[in-house]
C-alpha cells in the first residue's frame, strides 16, 4: 500500500510535555509540575455565566469571527490596558484557544520558503505550525545573561531577505521571562527598518510580578498595523477547557485568518463565548487575586532554590521558573527521567521548547503550595544523591 502519512508531518517531532505528562499519568503517586494549567477552578460568575447561555438555549453557531459582544469587550479590554484602538467588527476575531490564532496567523501570512523567526525556549507549537504552513522557522537562541530577553541585535543578525515575521512570544513559556518597553522599543526600530511583521503571543500578559503593566509592542508607534495579537482567556482567567482565545490586527489579515477559520472550525464555542464576556467585564479581581497567589509561589520556589543550591535566574512573567541543572552532568531529558523514576516528580525537560533549553528544565508553579512543597521535598533528595 502506499505510505498514507505525509512526510511533512511525520518529521514533526511530538510534544515532550505530553511525553512526560503520560507516564505521570501511569505512575501511581507521582507528583506533576509539568503542565502549565491553573489550578484554580473557573471563577463562579464566569461559569454562572457559562451555565446561563446553556439554559437560555443559546447553542447556535455564532458568526465565524464570534460574538460581536465578545468582540466588542476585547476591543475595550485592549483600549484599557494597552491604548490601542481596534475595530470589533473587521480587526478582531475569536478563535479555539490561542494556539488555533498562532497556527492561522501563519498560514494566512507565509508563502512556502518565507522566513520566521522563532525565539526559543519558547512554546512547543510555534515551530511546527510554522512548517506545516510551508515557511522556514529560523531559531534565534535566547541567553540566559540577557534573562532570556529577545535583543534586536539577535533579530538583526538572523534577519534575511526571505525573513517575513517575527514570533515575539513574552511573558515567555518556559522560561517566564518579560519584556520591558525599552527592549520592544529597540526591536520594533528593527521590524519598521526590515519591512517585518509580528505574531506577539500574549497569553500570560495579565501574570507579570514585577509591579508595572505588561507592555504590548502594539502600543509602540508604527507597530499596530504591523503585528497580530494573540491572546485567550486559559491562562488569566483558569479557563483552559473552555478553548477561547482571540486575534487582532490590521482587517486584511483578519480576513484571511477568519477564511481559513471558516473552512476549519466554523466558530468558537458558543457557550464559552458568553462566559468570556463576564470574564472580560467582571473579572479583574479574580486575575488579580490568582496573579498574587502565583507571585506568592513564585517566590517561595526561587528562595526554595537558593537554600537547595539549584541555580536560576529570577523570572517575572507566566508561572514557570526554569532552573539550571548543568552542574550535574546530565542532558535535560535524563535528569527529569531519573527524577520521575527515583522520586516520582514530573518536570519538563528544557528541551521540550527548543535545543537551546538543554541543561534547564521547565517547572510550573500554576499548583497548590502545598504540593510545591511536597516537590520540593523530593527534589532536594534527589539532588542530595546527584
Amino acid at each position: 500500500m502506499r505510505n498514507p502519512i505525509g512526510k511533512k508531518v511525520v518529521d514533526i517531532k511530538p510534544s515532550g510535555i505530553r511525553k512526560f505528562f503520560d507516564i505521570v499519568l501511569e505512575t501511581e503517586g507521582a507528583i506533576s509540575l509539568g503542565v502549565g494549567e491553573p489550578d484554580f477552578d473557573t471563577p463562579w460568575h464566569i461559569r454562572d455565566e457559562g451555565i446561563y447561555s446553556l439554559e437560555k438555549g443559546r447553542t447556535f453557531y455564532t458568526s465565524n469571527s464570534g460574538l460581536k459582544e465578545l468582540r466588542t469587550e476585547v476591543a475595550s479590554y485592549i483600549k484599557r490596558t494597552q491604548g490601542v484602538t481596534y475595530d470589533p467588527i473587521k480587526e478582531i476575531f475569536i478563535t479555539v484557544g490561542g494556539s488555533e490564532a498562532i497556527d492561522l496567523a501563519l498560514r494566512a501570512m507565509v508563502d512556502a520558503g518565507d522566513e520566521v523567526l522563532i525565539p526559543q525556549p519558547s512554546y512547543v507549537s510555534y515551530e511546527p505550525c510554522a512548517i506545516l504552513a510551508d515557511a522556514v522557522p529560523v531559531i534565534i537562541e535566547l541567553k540566559e545573561e540577557n534573562d532570556f530577553r529577545l535583543t534586536a541585535q539577535e533579530v538583526l543578525d538572523k534577519v534575511t531577505d526571505k525573513t517575513k515575521i517575527l514570533v515575539l512570544p513574552f511573558p515567555n513559556n518556559p522560561t517566564g521571562a518579560i519584556m520591558e518597553k525599552e527592549d520592544l522599543e529597540a526591536i520594533a526600530k528593527v521590524v519598521i527598518e526590515k519591512d517585518l511583521y509580528v505574531i506577539s503571543d500574549e497569553i500570560y500578559g495579565e501574570l507579570t510580578y514585577t509591579g508595572g503593566k505588561h507592555v504590548s509592542i502594539v502600543s509602540l508607534p508604527g507597530m499596530k498595523e504591523r503585528t497580530i495579537l494573540i491572546n485567550g482567556f486559559s491562562k488569566a482567567y483558569a479557563m483552559t477547557g473552555w478553548r477561547l482565545g482571540y486575534a487582532c490586527g490590521p482587517a486584511a489579515i483578519m480576513e484571511q485568518m477568519v477564511k481559513i477559520h471558516q473552512f476549519a472550525i466554523m466558530c468558537a464555542p458558543t457557550t464559552s463565548q458568553y462566559a468570556a464576556v463576564e470574564a472580560l467585564k467582571n473579572g479583574d479581581d479574580d486575575v488579580a487575586m490568582m496573579r498574587e497567589q502565583y507571585n506568592h509561589r513564585r517566590r517561595y520556589l526561587l528562595n526554595e532554590f537558593k537554600r537547595i543550591g539549584l541555580p536560576c535566574f529570577e523570572p517575572y512573567g507566566a508561572f514557570y521558573v526554569f532552573p539550571c541543572i548543568k552542574k550535574f552532568g546530565m542532558t535535560s531529558d535524563e535528569f527529569c527521567t531519573r527524577l520521575l523514576k527515583e522520586e516520582k516528580l514530573a518536570v519538563v525537560p528544557g528541551t521540550a521548547f527548543g535545543d537551546c533549553g538543554e541543561g534547564y528544565i521547565r517547572i510550573s508553579y500554576a499548583y497548590s503550595l502545598e504540593n510545591l512543597k511536597a516537590a520540593m521535598e523530593r527534589l532536594e533528595r534527589f539532588i542530595s544523591k546527584l
